[in-house]
């Protein structure tokens, strides 16, 4: 077959699945919004475009992310243009299809079959919209916003034959008719090198060296932010590091924002926490707590490796491959008794759930995993065979993402 993927970021989610595509004698192009002179990626002939424009000075806030989608639709309806003028006509085009770039693709090929990643759809109940009180939304018209906000997706729907999504719930929040055409296969995790690891160890700013005989809390958001919990466990720290006393807090994530809102005047979540708690933690107890910003995965999986109690908390949505990481390197979790976890942590199985909101309580599950190394054993090695029979990329995901590939040929 002749397939493209369409990514403004690819591979993005398609890293495994386009080069296994190429190995199997497919011809494979990506096309991508990101900057790069390469035109090959792994047997994948990569195709660059670029919007031609900027989005509309003060244009009405309701459907300015749909702006921005046609915008980038637009770019790559025109890219797609010149591509089929060089002679490509793709049997199947497989699409992120959230930021908007795949919309008109069937305009170009009407006869190829499109199939869309479906990582989410918006509600503006049940899910992460109004799921924390302490952060209300401050216009009544939020949810006409919501609303106009999936226009992306229903004009998708009425064009894609197909779609794929990486946890049951993420299907869950899309729509019938099209929830049905929804197969789940999640992107895969390579259990194979995201193994424990007891003898690993990690030299942090050049002088602390950490070993599995330290007491290690971690912590991983991409960005240090409200929609992963981050306000909840920075809560919990003054009371974690008084009875832990040798514990270090290990706090991986950027301070920027990757969902929902940004603080008012130019504030940083990161900081707005920090400075919460910090007149509840000595100076001798803040010291044991280190912001290690975005670390390189070669430094990220080591850190989990050492980890004795990983943190995991999320509002109801996308679901982290960090998780499913921290799972298969054997980590002992404790996470947050929400919808997205329901399919990886089971509760004193895989893992420890706690309400979102408790503060004690998550105090309590940390600390009480740190006094139990037999328990966090138990729980570590069930998480990393559950990760291995239910997410593994070799033997169960990507295998199955290749025969839905299949499916879809004309």
């Amino acid at each position: 077959m002749k397939i493209l993927f369409i990514h403004q970021n690819f591979p993005g989610q398609f890293k495994y699945l386009a080069p296994a595509l190429v190995q199997q004698g497919h011809t494979v192009v990506g096309m991508t919004m990101q900057k790069t002179d390469a035109k090959d990626w792994q047997g994948v002939q990569l195709y660059r475009y670029a919007a031609k424009r900027g989005t509309t000075p003060n244009v009405h806030p309701w459907i300015s992310d749909f702006e921005t989608k046609a915008i980038r639709a637009e770019a790559c309806f025109r890219a797609a243009l010149k591509l089929k003028a060089d002679g490509f006509t793709p049997d199947v085009i497989v699409a992120h299809h959230g930021w908007g770039e795949s919309l008109f693709l069937k305009d170009v090929w009407p006869n190829a079959k499109l199939a869309i990643y479906c990582e989410f759809y918006y509600h503006p109940h049940g899910a992460d919209v109004g799921f924390d009180p302490e952060f209300p939304a401050t216009d009544e018209g939020e949810v006409c916003r919501l609303r106009l906000k999936n226009l992306n997706n229903l004009l998708h729907f009425e064009v894609a034959s197909a779609g794929i999504s990486p946890t049951h719930w993420q299907a869950s929040t899309f729509p019938e008719p099209f929830r049905s055409k929804i197969t789940v296969v999640h992107d895969g995790i390579d259990t194979a090198s995201l193994a424990p690891n007891p003898n690993v160890s990690l030299t942090l700013n050049g002088n602390l060296v950490l070993t599995k005989r330290d007491e290690v809390i971690t912590f991983v958001n991409r960005n240090l932010e409200p929609y992963r919990g981050y306000h909840i466990f920075m809560r919990a720290l003054p009371e974690i590091l008084k009875r832990r006393p040798k514990a270090r807090v290990m706090i991986v994530g950027a301070d920027d924002v990757s969902y929902g809102a940004r603080p008012a005047n130019g504030q940083k979540w990161k900081d707005i926490f920090a400075k919460e708690v910090r007149p509840l933690i000595s100076d001798a107890d803040w010291s044991r707590v280190h912001f290690l910003g975005h670390v390189p995965y070669t430094v990220f999986i080591p850190l989990l490796q050492l980890s004795s109690v990983h943190v995991y908390l999320t509002y109801p949505f996308v679901l982290s491959w960090s998780l499913l990481e921290a799972m298969s390197v054997g980590c002992a979790i404790v996470a947050s008794d929400t919808q997205p976890l329901h399919e990886a942590i089971k509760h004193n199985e895989t893992g420890r759930l706690v309400d979102f909101f408790d503060v004690p309580k998550l105090v309590d599950e940390v600390c009480g995993l740190l006094d139990d190394p037999d328990h966090r054993a138990r729980l570590g090695a069930n998480a990393r065979a559950f990760a291995q029979a239910n997410y593994d990329l070799q033997t169960v995901c990507l295998p199955r993402q290749l025969e839905w590939v299949q499916t879809l040929a004309p």
